[in-house]
């Protein structure tokens, strides 16, 4: 078996990266393609863990942001990262992977309840883990939840997904001198406001010293180069 840095990881996803090119929902040759590559992390003997954002079916943000009430929307959105959840254990299970949904609010006729030590065990035993609703408050994001997970799952590393192949000086897409950082601390990417995570979810991991790494979820096998250690994204620790 190839050797790998990182033994356990969590993956935080957010609900666009679910979208692929369209304007809402779900996306499924995205989400079998994001499998796929979750699948092949899986098969080098790494245990995966998963936390799943909502933002593709419903924004609390934006919504309370026009008027609804911040925490009603944010309970929503909640409820956006079940439903994001249970779609990715569909596609994981095609795909042949054993996963298993627990979520920090209790809807227990579809999903489990978030349980620390069931969890573990669960990942002990090679099945994915896929942590849907948020930390189950409202005003915190699910960067701020992967962070939580992550560190109470005894991770080696945290991995953010996103469209864009790490952080950079500006914004790629409108700069063409925009340079990747290969390496930050949490120091610098909270003080330059780089928009890595949220600032909660960044001091959380900084205080834990959790490394996080940044990178594109849709560049083909770029997950595994990250677990392998190669220069693949950005990697922000202490």
């Amino acid at each position: 078996m190839t050797s790998t840095v990182y033994k356990r990881i969590l993956l935080k996803l957010s609900g666009e990266a679910l979208m692929g090119e369209d304007s809402y929902g779900i996306n499924r040759d995205v989400i079998e393609r994001i499998v796929a590559e979750i699948a092949d992390v899986s098969r080098l003997g790494v245990q995966i863990a998963v936390v799943i954002g909502g933002g593709n079916i419903f924004r609390g943000m934006t919504s309370s942001g026009e008027g609804m009430d911040r925490a009603i929307a944010d309970y929503m959105g909640m409820l956006a990262t079940v439903m994001n959840g249970l779609a990715l254990q569909d596609a994981m299970r095609r795909a042949g992977l054993v996963s298993r949904v627990q979520s920090a609010l209790r809807i227990d006729q579809v999903v489990e309840p978030y349980i620390r030590g069931k969890a573990m065990r669960y990942l002990e035993t090679g099945k994915v883990v896929i942590f849907v609703a948020g930390t189950g408050n409202p005003f915190f994001t699910t960067d701020t939840a992967a962070a939580l997970r992550g560190m109470e799952m005894n991770v080696d590393i945290v991995l953010k997904g996103t469209k864009v192949d790490g952080v950079y000086t500006s914004d790629p897409k409108t700069d063409p001198n925009a340079i990747r950082y290969h390496n930050l601390s949490f120091d610098e990417a909270i003080a330059q406001n780089l928009k890595v995570m949220d600032a909660t979810a960044l001091t959380l991991c900084r205080d834990q010293k959790l490394p996080l790494n940044v990178f594109s979820i849709f560049k083909a096998g770029a997950l595994k180069r990250v677990v392998m250690g190669e220069d693949e994204g950005t990697l922000v620790q202490i």
